[in-house]
């Protein structure tokens, strides 16, 4: 089902859904713009792209495709990637699918018959993977008037309704269990955040955490824990600099206490392609020069691969809202960590290979 060639690349995107596994970036989804129309990509075809080699590879999928979205939270769990929620042209959904990524078929499954209540339609959600679990946090969505029982949970955006049909920000916590096929909403304990959407997550051991993101007309850059275990949430207030409030930024957990965020939009609407590293132990931030400073992205997609190296790919360079282009399809790597010896040396051969082609067939297979 999959094709392959040297001059294939997946196309330019944002608001696309991707997973590490194994040694590939699995991208699905997304969108462009065009004029003044959202043109949402092809939902039958999931791009993989080899981590080792450097190309990228198309995959036919089939079965119970999901609609083509953008929008919608994804993760990797036991060699799948399950999506949920989304926005396309008929509007958000709660629709839940997922797809084995290495059974050569790629084939969609919709996830129709739980037990439990499904979370309300959203987009611009996330979630964190915790014993077998997906935990599913915030996202901008839309409930019947009737289905608002606490302000606190769900904030009306006032410029949005239909009837009796209200959109607005959540800071719901909603769990899937895969291997019982449930949903179910735990009662969280502490001080819970602001609803928001466009916010970005990561996980820590039993530590989920939620940084920044679009709260009613604001952006913040706050970050908050929730113990996996305890339900239990509590703010941390760091002691040093904050980085400027956004969203549609990333973050990722590149060592066992220390988290990387990059991009996103800034409260005056600027995208930026700032990095900074947060320290768990001291509560601090500390931004980070890189190589890629002159590249700006919100709306894109982060994954932590080997040597906790970040991989970025796709979003916009420009503020997608008011421009019908900007949208991007390169892959961005983020050194965060020291590489051991045998990586500088292995990738130093690599960027030398025709000085050392004939001792590469020496080295160990392992290394070839």
């Amino acid at each position: 089902m999959a094709t392959s060639n040297t001059d294939l690349v997946a196309q330019e995107r944002s608001g696309h859904t991707a997973v590490i596994s194994g040694n590939g970036l699995f991208v699905w989804g997304g969108y462009v713009s065009v004029a003044d129309d959202e043109v949402f990509l092809p939902n039958d075809e999931i791009w993989l792209y080899d981590l080792d080699a450097g190309l990228w590879k198309r995959c036919g999928t089939c079965g119970e495709l999901p609609p083509s979205m953008s929008g919608s939270c994804g993760c990797i769990l036991n060699g799948h990637m399950y999506i949920f929620g989304g926005c396309g042209d008929d509007g958000q959904t709660n629709e839940h699918y997922s797809v084995h990524l290495h059974d050569g078929r790629y084939s969609w499954r919709r996830l129709n018959r739980c037990s439990g209540s499904r979370p309300s339609p959203r987009d611009k959600l996330s979630c964190w993977v915790h014993r077998g679990r997906i935990v599913y946090f915030g996202g901008y969505g839309h409930k019947l008037l009737g289905e608002i029982t606490d302000s606190r949970t769900f904030i009306v955006d006032e410029s949005s309704w239909a009837e009796d049909v209200f959109w607005g920000w959540n800071n719901e916590v909603h769990v899937f269990d895969p291997e019982t096929n449930s949903w179910n909403e735990p009662h969280t304990l502490g001080q819970t955040p602001a609803p928001r959407a466009a916010h970005a997550s990561a996980t820590i051991g039993n530590k989920g955490f939620v940084c920044g993101g679009r709260i009613k007309e604001t952006r913040t850059c706050d970050i908050h824990c929730l113990d996996l275990d305890t339900w239990t949430w509590s703010e941390i207030v760091p002691s040093s600099t904050l980085p400027l409030g956004r969203s549609w930024h990333t973050i990722n957990a590149v060592s066992d206490s220390s988290l990387f965020l990059f991009g996103g939009l800034s409260v005056d609407c600027r995208p930026m392609s700032d990095g900074w590293i947060f320290d768990l132990k001291t509560n601090t931030w500390t931004e980070i020069k890189h190589s890629n400073m002159d590249k700006p992205r919100l709306w894109h997609t982060a994954c932590v691969g080997r040597d906790s190296d970040v991989i970025v790919f796709g979003g916009s360079h420009d503020y997608i809202l008011l421009l019908d282009s900007g949208h991007c399809n390169d892959a961005l790597v983020f050194q965060t960590q020291p590489y051991s010896l045998i990586r500088l040396c292995v990738d130093f051969i690599a960027s030398h290979a025709k000085t050392f082609q004939s001792l590469i067939s020496c080295l160990p297979p392992k290394l070839r």
